[in-house]
């Protein structure tokens, strides 16, 4: 499909590391871009906010450092997520600092707002919108985002609920430019199974919440690595918006998981402390985890799911290569 060059040609593996609020900060992103897939953090997660500029420079000057001392290597480029619902008090002045570092990548979420991609549009960034449904990446695109990231059935944090098929498929009927796919990504296997339905790119984010970089404490690591699909519960009670939590979490905070009440969708306020302690003391997670049955630095991590991708593509070439089968009758 239709990536940028400078994009396409920095990565080890076709891969977007979601930004994961609280949990994604600058050591999992110089991690993930070390790793040779683009890290991500929400602009968010920079408390106090003057603390964006810091991370901003963290990241690019070692990600430099690194490149510099291992030339070989491919180092990816980073992303920065911005909430521009209108609840988001911090999205002017951080925008302001993000088009001071000319932050190669913006990942938008929940609206879809013009001025905020003309401002990533005047230094040559681009913009992937996040989406959950066609009529969402319709007006993301037309309010000049540069891509889509279909947010599907199974993804961790504020995920969707159509099929990663279908979600694809509505969008590729019209649109053939940047595509990322989420929802439970969390083998090599599934990367492939993203680009095969019409990907560019996976999108990978509860994979990393067990490594050793994520900002997490070790119970929610280890629940990570201890729980499978059935231990995930969709609500959109913690924050007005529906999303995936760890039901381990919920059970901790004193909450019943199968009886959970709904929330006013009105009273979303994101970057609250009232939406950080929600997300600190529920944790979010995918259905995907089933996959993650150890704690791994990023690195290893990122190198397993390289050696599942290749190991996939190999035995889907062999596939492929066997006569077609006879038609059932």
């Amino acid at each position: 499909m239709a990536l940028p060059t400078w994009l396409s040609s920095r990565l080890a593996l076709p891969v977007v590391a979601s930004p994961m609020f609280i949990a994604s900060g600058p050591e999992l992103v110089i991690a993930q871009c070390q790793a040779g897939i683009v890290g991500s953090f929400p602009a968010l997660n920079a408390r106090p906010a003057a603390l964006l500029t810091d991370w901003l420079s963290r990241i690019t000057e070692e990600n430099a450092a690194y490149q510099a001392a291992h030339p070989e290597a491919i180092v990816a480029p980073f992303a920065v997520n911005q909430i521009v619902h209108r609840s988001n008090d911090r999205l002017e002045a951080d925008m302001a600092v993000i088009v001071e570092h000319k932050v190669p990548i913006v990942i938008t979420s929940l609206g879809a707002r013009e001025e905020i991609n003309e401002a990533v549009h005047s230094y040559g960034g681009i913009v992937l919108h996040d989406v959950i449904n066609d009529r969402f990446a319709r007006k993301a695109i037309e309010k000049g985002a540069d891509g889509l990231i279909a947010v599907a059935a199974g993804a961790g944090g504020h995920a969707g609920t159509q099929s990663p098929f279908a979600l694809v498929q509505e969008i590729r009927a019209w649109f053939d430019g940047p595509l990322l796919l989420s929802g439970a990504i969390a083998h090599g296997r599934s990367i492939l199974a993203a680009q095969a339905a019409g990907a560019d790119l996976a999108y990978v984010g509860s994979a990393f919440l067990s490594t050793t970089e994520a900002n997490v404490v070790d119970g929610y690591r280890q629940m990570i690595v201890d729980s499978a699909a059935a231990d995930i519960v969709y609500s959109n009670l913690f924050t007005g918006v529906h999303g995936n939590y760890l039901r381990g979490s919920i059970v901790a905070a004193g909450l019943d998981p199968d009886n959970l009440p709904e929330s006013d969708p009105s009273q979303m306020n994101f970057g609250s402390s009232t939406d950080a302690k929600a997300w600190k003391d529920v944790w979010g997670a995918g259905q995907g985890i089933g996959a993650i049955t150890a704690g791994l630095g990023t690195a290893e991590l990122v190198a397993t799911l390289t050696e599942q991708y290749d190991l996939a593509r190999r035995d889907l070439a062999a596939v492929l290569d066997q006569p077609a089968a006879l038609p059932v009758r």
